[in-house]
C-alpha cells in the first residue's frame, strides 16, 4: 500500500501515522483474506515457506518494532528478548530468519495468526504513547536511519520482501484453479 504522504518531508503526526497503519493493516488483512486460511500452510510460497511461516516472519521482527518504539518511550524499558542471546540482528539476520521459522512451523495456524493481530494491536499501542514530536525526533529514533515514518515504512519489509512472492503465489493458485 502506497500512501502520498511517504513523499512528503513534513512531521508526521501520530494521528496520520496511526491512520496509515491501519490502512496498510486493513491491506494486508485482505490478502490473507484473499488467500485464505485453507491455502496458509501449503508449502513453497517463497523458498519453501508458506504463508504461515511468512506471517510468522514478519510478525517476529515487529516485535523487534514494538520493543523499539517502547524503548524511544522510555529508555529505561528493558528490550525484551526475541531470539537466542547468540544472534545478532546486524550481522545474523539469516540465522535469526530460520530460528523464527524454526520455532513458528509447528505451531497451529491460528496461533501464528493470533499472535500476528496481537502484536500489530502492540505496534499501534507503543506508537499511540508517542507525542507527535518523539515520533519526529531522529535522536530518539535513530533506527529509521532517516527515513520519514510512515505506515508504508513500516510495512516497507513486507512490500519489498514478501508481497511480491504471496501475490505472485496467489496468481498461480488461482490460475490452476
Amino acid at each position: 500500500m502506497t500512501n502520498q504522504s511517504e513523499n512528503s518531508t513534513e512531521p508526521i503526526s501520530k494521528k496520520q501515522l496511526l491512520a496509515e497503519l491501519q490502512s496498510e493493516q486493513a491491506a494486508w488483512l485482505a490478502l490473507l483474506d484473499e488467500i485464505g486460511e485453507e491455502n496458509m500452510t501449503q508449502p513453497e510460497v517463497a523458498g519453501g515457506w508458506s504463508i504461515k511461516d511468512i506471517v510468522a516472519h514478519i510478525t517476529g521482527w515487529r516485535r523487534r518494532t514494538v520493543n523499539r518504539f517502547r524503548a524511544a518511550l522510555d529508555p529505561s524499558t528493558d528490550m525484551i528478548a526475541l531470539w537466542p542471546a547468540e544472534l545478532h540482528e546486524d550481522d545474523e539476520v539469516d540465522e535469526i530468519n530460520a530460528w523464527i521459522y524454526k520455532v513458528n512451523r509447528d505451531r497451529p495456524l491460528a496461533d501464528v495468526l493470533n499472535d500476528s493481530h496481537e502484536v500489530f494491536q502492540q505496534l499501534v499501542a507503543a506508537v499511540d504513547a508517542l507525542s507527535d514530536e518523539q515520533l519526529n525526533d531522529p535522536q530518539r529514533l535513530p533506527w529509521f536511519e532517516g527515513e520519514r515514518l510512515t505506515g508504508a515504512f513500516l510495512f516497507g519489509h513486507f512490500h519489498e520482501e514478501h508481497e511480491p512472492d504471496m501475490r505472485a503465489w496467489l496468481a498461480r493458485v488461482k490460475q490452476a484453479g
